[in-house]
């Protein structure tokens, strides 16, 4: 059974950087597009940013330039750098494949930006 567990989250004042991390159980990074999503309270959850197979990325507007996404095949891990993080990026960080598969969302790690 593939499981993803999220990490990394926390407490961080505007303009601070956190790096979350993503691991899988099982093999599924090697040939699948991967994303990290978030939710924030009351709020849909969105898609922040994937990187393929082959390491392109992609990213929401609103976090281009102060997020990066990157993945370790074999490790099996996919992360996400933050800096100069808002207020408004506060919310539980989830990692999935992309497109999503709804039968793997893991527990998410929370990020709070707040001074």
């Amino acid at each position: 059974q593939v499981q993803l567990v999220e990490s990394g989250g926390g407490l961080v004042q505007p303009g601070g950087s956190l790096r979350l991390s993503c691991a899988a159980s099982g093999s599924i990074f090697s040939s699948n597009a991967m994303g990290w999503y978030r939710q924030a309270p009351g709020m849909h959850r969105e898609l922040v940013a994937v990187i393929s197979s082959d390491g392109t990325t992609t990213y929401v507007y609103s976090v281009k330039g102060r997020f990066t996404i990157s993945r370790d095949n074999a490790k099996n891990t996919v992360y996400l750098q933050m800096t100069s993080l808002k207020p408004e990026d506060t919310a539980v960080y989830y990692c999935n494949k992309y497109p999503r598969t709804d039968t793997l969302w893991g527990q998410g790690t929370q990020v709070t930006v707040s001074s």
